[in-house]
């Protein structure tokens, strides 16, 4: 299973896992779109490949050089069938999940503890300084 770019160990175990082979995937060179003038009307470096046995297409124009947009393509396509097989458990819904979790409200519950906490925080405090004010008295 030899790929026609250079790509990184990670993304080849991840592609020999999912079962992703160089021959199911159809490469296409296109002309970008947006900024950069005559450059960009004039070159072909938009990478778009296509997986035919899932059907997931991705376009990559992100750098100037071709073969830089091919690996960025390759990596993108690779993630994002791992993304549709295996759904929750693939490494990018982990990371959504996590990021949901830490910006989620905390439940009514959980408020009542960390103010409870705190409170018994603040009255050991407060007993401390009583404490030390009775000792610079005597």
């Amino acid at each position: 299973m030899e790929f026609p770019v250079t790509l990184p160990p990670n993304i080849l175990t991840l592609a020999k896992e999912l079962n992703v082979f160089p021959q199911d995937i159809d490469e296409f060179f296109t002309r970008g779109s947006g900024h950069g003038g005559q450059k960009i009307n004039k070159t072909e470096s938009c990478v778009e490949l296509t997986h035919r046995p899932t059907g997931i297409t991705v376009r990559v124009q992100r750098f100037r050089e071709q073969h830089l947009n091919r690996m960025a393509a390759y990596g993108l396509l690779i993630r994002k069938i791992e993304e549709k097989i295996r759904g929750a458990e693939s490494k990018r819904a982990q990371e959504i999940f996590k990021v949901r979790k830490q910006k989620a409200r905390r439940t009514r519950k959980s408020k009542e503890k960390i103010l409870k906490e705190k409170h018994h925080r603040s009255s050991v405090k407060e007993t401390r300084v009583n404490l030390l004010h009775r000792s610079l008295e005597e």
